[in-house]
């Protein structure tokens, strides 16, 4: 039985949370002491959210160890219009995108209110990082950058990658870790080291969030989100990266939810006990 706060779709359990209450759970998860229950709780174990989208659910098809991160992720929210459809076509409680940029700003700021945490961010380059650091400390004074680190660029990390990324990870002591590579590589690496992350209490893998904070790369106008459309303007100045996502794992991942629809309508078998 999944619990009300979740709700699948092709096998994978996503959030039904608006971004108001799941920015209120990752503090919880980011606060050392709980008071759900009325008592205090040590939190003792890292949280951390991917983003679900057609795409990259279609990825995951191919890719078992995405697939396995994915399915481990403690937030899996709803990044993309068709979340939403699928969850329409399902009979679902999905209304709205919850996307990772607007994790990243409603957190920071609720972040920067209270005070007292720190961050790093793991990806890009060392300039859009440096623009990222100068940029925070405008935007969310209350939140201090404790480092950031720019990987190497390659489509798999070694052993000795992934040891120099925790390495200053820890050193700097963060609570929050912003991972922005490209999936599914960063959702590989979080699930990867999770246990290797001594001092960090959420992590997040944010894709092109880096990017779009800094204005390296511009997301789409307001208009174009609540229509559903964000993902137009971005096809049209980066069509040779974007269009398989759109015109072919999109349609895929849509057909599979409407074959899973007509699956789960379909009257059971009645089988004629006399022969």
């Amino acid at each position: 039985m999944k619990g009300n706060k979740l709700e699948e779709c092709l096998g994978y359990d996503l959030t039904v949370l608006n971004l108001t209450e799941c920015v209120d759970q990752i503090k919880r998860s980011i606060i050392f002491f709980e008071r759900d229950i009325g008592i205090m709780t040590t939190v003792n174990r890292l949280q951390w959210l991917a983003c679900a989208n057609p795409h990259s659910l279609e990825v995951a098809r191919d890719d078992t160890a995405f697939a396995v991160a994915l399915h481990s992720a403690d937030l899996l929210v709803p990044d993309g219009v068709g979340m939403v459809l699928a969850s329409r076509i399902m009979g679902g409680r999905i209304r709205a995108r919850v996307t990772g940029s607007d994790i990243f700003l409603a957190l920071n700021a609720a972040l920067s209110a209270r005070g007292g945490t720190s961050c790093f961010f793991l990806g890009s380059t060392d300039e859009n990082l440096a623009a990222i650091r100068e940029k925070m400390a405008a935007d969310f004074p209350g939140v201090r950058v404790a480092g950031i680190y720019s990987p190497p660029f390659r489509d798999e990390f070694t052993a000795a990658d992934d040891a120099a990324m925790v390495a200053a990870v820890n050193a700097a002591a963060p609570d929050v870790l912003w991972v922005g590579m490209t999936a599914p590589k960063q959702e590989k690496w979080i699930h990867r080291n999770l246990t290797r992350l001594e001092t960090v209490r959420f992590a997040a893998a944010v894709g092109a969030v880096f990017d779009f904070y800094t204005g390296r790369v511009k997301r789409s106008h307001p208009a174009f989100r609540r229509l559903g459309l964000e993902w137009l303007p971005r096809l049209l100045r980066q069509p040779r990266r974007l269009w398989r996502r759109n015109f072919v794992s999109n349609p895929r991942f849509l057909m599979r939810v409407v074959r899973e629809r007509m699956r789960r309508d379909s009257p059971p078998r009645r089988w004629d006990s006399e022969q």
